[in-house]
């Protein structure tokens, strides 16, 4: 079977090799190489011919030739100016929105095959060139009817013909992680085809718009009335799976600086709010937009909304369930208290490390990486030398990656990418505690418990009657011959105890006695 994996890649594997000769990456990696059989490679293949690009355009087209996968690929490394020469990440930077657009004759026959009419059927204006253009869609604007009234929207028509060419995209990965997993020491740490599959996963998502509309009235729900942030409007009537049509916002591309510097907006305020919005996302709603770029966000320089954030392309969403909220929490305060015994008493207690594993060994592990980072500013921090030595680490005491939290490990590159690139003096660790210390207060004190108390109670009406039965049924069941004597009346006495006092404390609240303490209990 993975002879016939292999067969089948071998034109996209060949494609791929072509390209990057096409656009001479030989010559950028292989003469630098220390391997000599590589040298010797690009010295063989230098008299091709070649178009005098630079290296960061090389890389760009390249990318860009090779389709969606590989161009969100790079527009993750866009984000990291720390690690990546400065001309590479300006060429790469225009992946973010700037892929080459798809002709407005397919744009017309996506929507005439959505709706069942044309274009101006359906809308009043549309504008044939597109304002933006990603990997996998591309946006419009125009305008619609609804309600008797004109509103300005934004059309997002996904790109035809894309889902072929991502299966093939992801059959070569699948098979490169297959060899990974098998050939490389870290295969079995590293898990690529667990990645690979969630990947495939979350990518797929991105291609139905109609989760993605539905993805972005969820956020926009989250933090209504919010001054940090807004979304746009989805007006459903005219969202189809291959069309999604929403509100029109007025905003400046966050990676404008300049523009937004002579509006007036708190460029370190936008900084702080940026991580504040992220922490919120994750902990509180568990929740959180997944791919942060800056071709995604916006800024309001209007008056009444100057600085405030506007959340666009919501095609990649992440979402964690309480335990993973809950243990990533402990996780971060730990870190930032400096608590190094207590960050690997959790690898260790979450199974992420060897049973086995010292904890004092992995205590000075972790503290040797993270100590010198703290009360530092971003731009004096090597994130590239924290990430190495954090890898060496991992391979050290065996850590193993956990593929649900690989969207939220992309995403806080992109979230510290971002704050690097508007506050390169912004206090990550300043900023994020106070967030983390509220949330975990909400969980685990007097609004955690009140909380719990009503999402439970709409089960006590059912389970209340019941309760005499079962436990009545109890009491009459036999002992079991191989246990000890069991004192009935004691246990009876206790039982019934235990009955009456359930009994009371449900009465009263549903009578509603409890509730005025819980509610002084709730505003404390």
């Amino acid at each position: 079977m993975s002879w016939i994996r292999l067969l089948s890649n071998v034109p996209r594997a060949t494609f791929i090799i072509a390209r990057a000769l096409r656009y001479g990456l030989d010559q950028w990696l292989l003469r630098r190489s220390t391997n000599r059989f590589l040298r010797t490679c690009a010295i063989l293949l230098q008299p091709l011919p070649r178009k005098p690009y630079t290296r960061g355009q090389s890389l760009r087209l390249f990318l860009e030739s090779l389709g969606p996968i590989f161009v969100k690929f790079g527009q993750v490394l866009s984000t990291r100016r720390d690690l990546i020469p400065t001309d590479i990440v300006d060429e790469l930077a225009l992946l973010q929105d700037r892929v080459p657009p798809f002709a407005y004759a397919q744009v017309r026959s996506q929507i005439a095959q959505a709706f069942g009419k044309n274009v101006d059927a359906v809308f009043t204006q549309f504008d044939e060139i597109p304002i933006a253009s990603a990997s996998v869609a591309q946006v419009h604007f125009g305008r619609i009817v609804q309600g008797g009234r004109e509103l300005e929207v934004a059309v997002k028509v996904l790109r035809p013909d894309i889902l072929p060419i991502i299966e093939k995209d992801l059959a070569l990965l699948r098979m490169l992680a297959s060899w990974l997993a098998r050939f490389s020491h870290d295969g079995k740490r590293l898990k690529p085809e667990e990645v690979v599959n969630e990947f495939d996963h979350y990518l797929h998502d991105e291609l139905d718009l109609l989760r993605e509309a539905a993805n972005c009235s969820q956020l926009g729900r989250n933090f209504k009335d919010s001054p940090l942030i807004r979304h746009p409007e989805v007006y459903w009537d005219f969202c189809r799976p291959t069309v999604m049509v929403m509100e029109r916002m007025h905003g400046v591309p966050i990676s404008r600086l300049e523009t937004l510097r002579q509006a007036g907006v708190d460029i370190p305020k936008l900084a702080r709010d940026g991580v504040v919005i992220f922490f919120t996302q994750v902990f509180r709603d568990g929740f959180f937009h997944a791919d942060m770029h800056p071709g995604n966000i916006q800024v309001s320089i209007e008056e009444g909304s100057k600085g405030q954030y506007i959340g666009i392309d919501f095609g990649i969403v992440g979402s964690l369930n309480d335990q993973d909220k809950h243990y990533l929490a402990h996780n971060f305060l730990a870190f930032f208290n400096r608590d190094y015994r207590r960050v690997a008493q959790l690898h260790i207690d979450s199974a992420w490390v060897p049973a086995s594993t010292r904890v004092d060994e992995l205590e000075n592990a972790v503290r040797s990486v993270c100590e010198p980072i703290f009360g530092k500013p971003l731009a004096e921090i090597s994130f590239g030398l924290v990430l190495m030595r954090l890898f060496q680490v991992s391979r050290r005491f065996n850590v193993e990656i956990q593929p649900q939290l690989v969207l939220l490990q992309k995403t806080l590159l992109n979230v510290e990418g971002l704050g690097r690139q508007l506050d390169p003096y912004l206090d990550l660790w300043a900023t994020a505690k106070p967030q983390l210390e509220n949330w975990m207060n909400e969980q685990i004190g007097p609004k955690g418990l009140w909380r719990n108390i009503k999402n439970e109670a709409i089960y006590w009406p059912a389970l209340l009657p019941q309760l005499p039965r079962l436990l009545h049924e109890r009491l009459q069941a036999p002992a079991l011959p191989a246990q000890a004597p069991v004192h009935k009346p004691r246990t009876r006495f206790w039982l019934y105890l235990l009955l009456g006092t359930i009994t009371v404390l449900l009465l009263f609240i549903a009578l509603g006695i409890w509730l005025p303490i819980f509610a002084e209990i709730e505003a404390y």
